[in-house]
């Protein structure tokens, strides 16, 4: 199948799916998330991040999840979008159009956006064995509370994770409010994700 340049040309392809795929479309244009097309779907970005893509196959439609791994599923209908392949990405698949509930397919669109906010993304892996630069803040933070040896401890992922959750926040308030929220997953080693970790 040929890739569509733009996500008007994708939604406009006859397609068995094509009325339930314009569906979700009106839904994710109610979202704060922007359109784009990206390996020819249609690719929801946040702050120019992939949040969610809209997609259609032979056998069923759906939605992915950039993330999803940090996702709240209270449905639990998130899948691996391909098993032993993809760390981070969830699939939400549908067969028919019925299947479609508008109300809790915008809970979940608004619940990625609301991760990606909160810095819940997944590195890439050539990213994941390479600390990043410790923030001034939290350097100083792990010295007055005497966790520096804690903090090293995690892998350069999960050191990585901090690190991202603490300098992705625009404001000092929400500096200071995920500084508190980490001390004690440092002090006790528990890393910022482990709990999406199965």
């Amino acid at each position: 199948m040929e890739k569509s340049k733009t996500a008007e040309t994708y939604y406009n392809t006859p397609h068995q799916y094509q009325k339930a795929l314009l569906i979700l479309r009106k839904l994710a244009l109610q979202t704060e998330a922007i359109e784009t097309c990206k390996w020819g779907m249609p690719v929801y970005t946040y702050a120019k991040k992939n949040v969610f893509g809209i997609c259609r196959f032979k056998s069923h439609f759906g939605i992915w999840f950039y993330n999803g791994v940090f996702m709240d599923d209270p449905l639990n209908i998130l899948e691996n979008a391909q098993e032993g392949k993809t760390k981070a990405m969830r699939h939400w698949k549908f067969t028919r159009e019925d299947q479609l509930n508008s109300k809790q397919i915008l809970l979940y669109l608004n619940n990625a956006i609301a991760k990606q906010k909160e810095g819940k993304v997944h590195l890439a892996s050539k990213e994941s064995t390479k600390p990043h630069q410790l923030p001034t803040v939290l350097v100083a933070c792990l010295e007055r509370n005497n966790l520096t040896s804690k903090f090293n401890a995690f892998s350069p992922y999960k050191q990585n994770e901090f690190i991202v959750y603490i300098t992705s926040a625009k404001q000092e308030k929400t500096k200071t409010t995920r500084l508190a929220k980490i001390i004690p997953l440092i002090a006790a080693g528990i890393g910022l994700n482990d709990k999406y970790r199965k």
